[in-house]
């Protein structure tokens, strides 16, 4: 027994010795396999970066996998990017269109649906490659630029991974706060956030739920767990109507509390995401500054939380059949919490609340790369303290600006999932699934052209992750009314963004919206005072504010922007763009467009359409992050 223990340590210590001398070289470094995580991979791998993924799991898509939330929040209607083609295919997989099988979302599916399909396109991936069960220990820096980072198992043993460029893709910020970026956490009050609605500064993070995914066996099948470590019945006595309840209970009964996150099935079977705010599995723990190997010890008590859940729904509420699906996430319980929050990091932008509320204040919406629609959420009710007040403020849809993914300082470094720089109410709604999805693509994307340029990632145009963004039918802009298979989408994007056309906010409860109103008529105070923020100019004075703009008077607003523009610019002036205006009668038709005469007062999409053919004047300017525009 001795010589067999020595041989399995010298194993041991050799594989680790082996981990620790042979250190892995590549592009671009993302630390995490989360939902933001294998966004950013899969963008920066297809655009010919080198891309190695180290994942303390052994699944991919964090959130929508290994944390079994996979009824997601939102982004119902902005059909954008890679959360579309995730959403098709769920339905290629499942061999429909419906979705909708519990009343929380319109996008409900197994866990571990989510994984496969995550590894199917890592394996598509030629120059990809995924790294399991490692934990993030340390970033590897020179002066204030991060070089790779430093990974840790359970066994012991240390992974090295150098890079060019690294994506924090983890829940919680490890990463930047490893590289000794500056970062808020918890609450925070006015002078922080710039909000005059900010709660007061706290260290108070949102509850986190320790998900689980359940299956009913049917009728006299008894799947009763035993009485869970720590288990208080009282504790969840009021999360059905049919509990007995102290207080007042939840006003649903049992069958549709469950129903909240009932899953599509590849089987038929019932199977239900077990992730309930009201007196069910969320619940406090606040272990943010811990290693994340050491955290899995402090989670105990979240998963035991979510275990009594089960045991009070088996016992109290009668329902024995109900019992663990072990066709899924690690045998029903997931691998991971799913954390609402973390840290924050102090990006080159800070979005607010107020920039969510009323986006054209300010030019911050210029620099959006992802969108999402959901209202302020925070979960606050198992902290067993006094929360600072955390206002629900409605808001329109929104999206979330480039510079919120770049650290003040740090080089070589993006940030995505949870982590981007926003504040602590802000958080509330840039934290759900399809947006950080989203907001993973854009790191990628803001990755793989700072390598492809060769310059620091705080100096990336951002028309240029834009740009390539809209290749990949991207929202820049949360318009809800103009889908990414209308011939005009791309046009219409790209000018709303430059804030030409601007878009109509509305909060409307779980779904809120932004319309562009596409086929209403535009006006020529509108078009005019787009371009005009853009460059100094004057327009027609024949025409009053609120005419709509016809097809001829269009082009000779285009022909005195792109002579503005030229005025200032150099390599505008070289290239004539103030001529040129003929736009063939195919290409009308290929966006699903009327070839418009002359005189024809165009609708908003038109304009954008031609203004888009048209006004190359926007090829020589740019944005800075805050959304200026200035001249190439």
């Amino acid at each position: 027994m001795r010589s067999i223990f020595f041989i399995v340590f010298a194993v041991l210590f050799a594989s680790a010795s082996k981990a620790q001398d042979q250190p892995v070289y590549t592009d671009v470094l993302v630390v995490g396999g989360t939902t933001g995580g294998i966004a950013a991979a899969l963008q920066t791998a297809k655009m010919g970066a080198n891309t190695v993924v180290v994942e303390h799991t052994p699944w991919l898509g964090g959130m929508l996998s290994a944390a079994a939330v996979s009824c997601t929040d939102g982004n119902h209607e902005l059909r954008s990017g890679i959360w579309e083609s995730f959403r098709q295919a769920l339905y290629k997989h499942y061999k429909s269109n419906n979705l909708f099988t519990g009343w929380v979302s319109e996008t409900c599916f197994e866990p571990h649906v989510a994984d496969s399909i995550f590894k199917a396109w890592v394996q598509a991936q030629p120059n990809m490659k995924v790294y399991y069960h490692w934990y993030f220990d340390k970033a590897i820096m020179e002066g204030n630029t991060i070089k790779g980072a430093v990974f840790e198992n359970v066994r012991g043993q240390k992974l090295t991974v150098y890079a060019k460029r690294v994506i924090d893709a983890t829940d919680l910020g490890d990463v930047y706060a490893g590289a000794g970026a500056a970062y808020d956490l918890g609450t925070e009050d006015s002078t922080q956030s710039g909000e005059k609605i900010a709660p007061g500064k706290s260290d108070v993070i949102q509850d986190l739920t320790w998900a689980a995914v359940l299956k009913d066996y049917g009728k006299g099948a008894n799947k009763t767990i035993a009485m869970p470590a720590g288990y208080n019945a009282l504790a969840y006595y009021c999360s059905t109507a049919d509990a007995p309840c102290n207080a007042k209970p939840y006003s649903l009964g049992t069958q549709k509390v469950l129903e909240y996150g009932r899953v599509k099935t590849t089987d038929g079977s019932l199977k239900y995401m077990l992730n309930w705010p009201a007196f069910g599995n969320d619940y406090y723990i606040n272990v943010v500054e811990k290693k994340p190997i050491e955290r899995e010890a402090y989670y105990t008590a979240a998963k035991n939380f979510t275990l009594g859940f089960i045991y009070f729904l088996q016992t109290a509420l009668k329902q024995p059949q109900i019992g663990f699906a072990t066709d899924e996430v690690n045998e029903g319980m997931a691998f991971m919490p799913y954390n609402r929050e973390g840290r924050r990091i102090k990006g080159k932008v800070r979005l607010n609340i107020d920039h969510i509320a009323t986006p054209f204040k300010t030019n911050l919406y210029r620099t959006g790369i992802s969108v999402g629609d959901y209202p302020v959420d925070h979960h606050h009710a198992r902290y067993n303290g006094k929360v600072p007040p955390i206002p629900f403020p409605s808001v329109p849809s929104f999206n979330i600006p480039l510079g919120a993914l770049m650290p003040e300082k740090i080089q070589g470094l993006v940030v995505c999932e949870k982590g981007i720089s926003v504040s602590n109410i802000a958080n509330g709604t840039t934290r759900l699934q399809p947006v950080v999805l989203l907001t993973g693509q854009a790191a990628g994307a803001l990755a793989a052209v700072s390598l492809q340029q060769n310059i620091n990632v705080q100096d990336v145009s951002v028309t240029a992750v834009q740009k390539v963004l809209l290749t990949e039918n991207v929202y820049l802009m949360p318009y809800s009314d103009v889908k990414h298979t209308d011939g005009a989408f791309k046009a219409v994007q790209w000018i709303g963004s430059w804030g030409i056309i601007k878009g109509i906010g509305k909060s409307i409860g779980w779904a809120n919206k932004t319309y562009f109103k596409p086929d209403s008529l535009v006006t020529h105070a509108e078009i005019s005072a787009g371009l005009q923020a853009l460059v100094p100019i004057r327009f027609s004075e024949k025409l009053k504010p609120n005419d709509p703009v016809t097809t001829g008077v269009l082009f000779e607003m285009i022909a005195s922007f792109n002579t503005a523009v030229a005025q200032h610019s150099k390599a505008a002036r070289a290239a004539k763009i103030s001529g040129g205006f003929l736009i063939a009668n195919q290409t009308y038709t290929n966006a699903g467009l009327l070839v418009p005469a002359s005189s024809k007062a165009l609708t908003r999409k038109e304009a954008s359409f031609i203004l888009h053919q048209l006004a190359k004047g926007l090829d020589y300017l740019e944005k800075d992050l805050s959304g200026a525009a200035f001249f190439k």
